[in-house]
């Protein structure tokens, strides 16, 4: 079985302890990073493959960055959203073991009716056209990473407190279920479609992991060739609940042998 796994690990240097701990113990075949914040001269790249990891990377100093960890070879390496001119370090794309993998850090937004929010919407068309163009290539495609957005009500731990607000306003959920109606599967909700408390995000402030305050918005979407082959989805929320780990917990899911 294949595992593949996405995390927005906020801050790559700050947690490299905690990422190191994690792939030795738990050993996923290809991890999707979100929020690594640091240049790609700055990335920790020995550390990680010398945990037999083979690495490709997208970005910048102090904001965003992407990163794709694979134990096989990539390939066909992509940075950035194909015909979409963008200075941030928010999409990176490669072939390995066969799949197609995308690791994809969509803009927060900041509030409903920015500037920043706006930039959200136009970032989501993009990712539509370019991952329209991807199933086109009748192969298995996983798009993972930290959506900033939590799907529907069900995901959210009160709907009433965040309805319409950002993560949650209609137009930011129909950029995400759109994506979706393309053909791609939501490997957390296929396996797990009445689950509440489904989260992989608590922000650090009031308390919100200890009160279980979370949202569901990190996501793994398959492509066909890939959904018919899934056996497994899970938050792993062990992490979350280590001092100073990430504000998300990691989304994994297993994909038997398609080749």
């Amino acid at each position: 079985m294949l595992t593949i796994a996405t995390w927005n690990i906020n801050s790559i240097r700050m947690r490299l302890p905690l990422l190191l701990s994690w792939l030795k113990e738990t050993a996923p075949d290809i991890v999707l990073l979100q929020e690594t914040k640091t240049s790609d001269d700055q990335f920790p790249r020995e550390a990680i493959e010398d945990l037999q990891y083979n690495i490709a990377i997208s970005g910048q100093k102090s904001y965003n960055g992407v990163a794709i960890l694979s134990k096989f070879p990539l390939e066909d390496v992509t940075l950035g959203i194909p015909g979409f001119a963008d200075d941030q370090a928010r999409y990176l794309e490669a072939v390995t073991n066969g799949m197609r993998v995308a690791s994809v850090y969509v803009p927060n937004g900041s509030a409903v009716g920015t500037d920043k929010y706006q930039y959200k919407l136009t970032f989501l068309k993009h990712l539509y056209a370019h991952t329209q163009t991807l199933l086109t290539y009748d192969e298995a495609f996983v798009l993972g990473g930290d959506f900033n957005i939590a799907p529907t009500d069900q995901d959210v731990y009160d709907p009433e407190e965040w309805h319409e607000k950002i993560l949650c306003s209609t137009p930011e959920r129909e950029g995400l279920r759109s994506l979706v109606y393309l053909g791609l599967t939501d490997a957390l909700r296929a396996l797990h479609p009445h689950q509440k408390e489904l989260y992989t995000w608590w922000d650090y402030r009031r308390g919100d992991w200890q009160n279980n305050f979370g949202l569901r918005i990190d996501h793994l979407l398959l492509s066909p060739q890939a959904a018919d082959h899934l056996t497994e989805a899970f938050v792993d929320k062990n992490v979350r609940a280590i001092e100073k780990s990430s504000d998300h917990a990691p989304v994994v899911c297993g994909i038997n042998c398609f080749m």
